[in-house]
């Protein structure tokens, strides 16, 4: 049974990917280093800030140095929050279908961006108050695929929407939905134990053929199907 909905953020909810792309690909240009669009989606889609530095790292033939790795961090991370001080525009139907299944289901937000920056554009967008959970960078060690944030916001759910002292059954990782926009994250998503709803807003429907559910955008999908899929 589907209890719970746990979204990504970036590229599911704010087209925030190309802003993202551009940020990446001049900090990465501050070291010499060129990061293609066609590399970006295929391979550092997903990845919190210090995961792709640390990629980048490893690509270009370099030990890791931390220093310089925390330097690049800080650089995008001040260039990101700059650039969106005015918020991001939501993708087509994202609003409504959050307003339309927060009315059943709890929600939470399990991403690799920072708390700040997510927070701010909720705000934007008119969306904090439907999210009672938000799991961010902040509050992880390892980034997706790694099922690290997926698992912590079962467990953050748990907490604030699934009381035992009413009688509530503790939460499972499979009765919670995923909803994704990249490859590594539908692998986070099934590592923690959850079925995956992609929308292909970042990759094409070909590179996110192992999740349950494929969707072109939110105007699409077949929600109640998905419901019933969980009984």
């Amino acid at each position: 049974m589907l209890r719970a909905i746990i979204f990504d953020f970036d590229g599911i909810l704010v087209n925030s990917e190309p802003l993202i792309l551009k940020l990446m690909q001049q900090m990465a240009a501050l070291e010499g280093w060129n990061l293609t669009d066609e590399e970006y989606y295929r391979d550092y889609l997903a990845l919190d800030d210090r995961g792709v530095v640390e990629l980048l790292f490893r690509r270009h033939g370099r030990q890791v140095d931390r220093r310089l790795r925390d330097e690049l961090i800080a650089w995008k991370e001040r260039a990101y929050w700059e650039a969106i001080q005015d918020g991001l525009p939501p993708f087509p139907d994202a609003i409504d279908f959050v307003h339309r299944v927060g009315k059943r289901f709890p929600l939470a937000i399990a991403s690799g961006s920072l708390r700040a920056e997510i927070e701010h554009l909720l705000e934007k967008i008119r969306l904090r108050d439907a999210f009672p959970v938000l799991v961010t960078a902040d509050d992880t060690v390892s980034s997706k695929p790694d099922p690290e944030v997926y698992l912590e916001a079962v467990k953050r759910l748990q907490v604030a929407a699934f009381n035992p002292r009413l009688g509530h059954a503790p939460l499972r990782a499979a009765e919670c939905l995923a909803i994704e926009d990249a490859a590594a994250g539908v692998d986070a998503a099934h590592a923690a134990g959850m079925k995956c709803m992609a929308l292909a807003h970042s990759l094409p429907r070909e590179g996110l053929v192992h999740a349950e559910w494929i969707f072109d955008n939110f105007g699409e999908v077949e929600f109640e199907r998905i419901v019933a899929e969980f009984e």
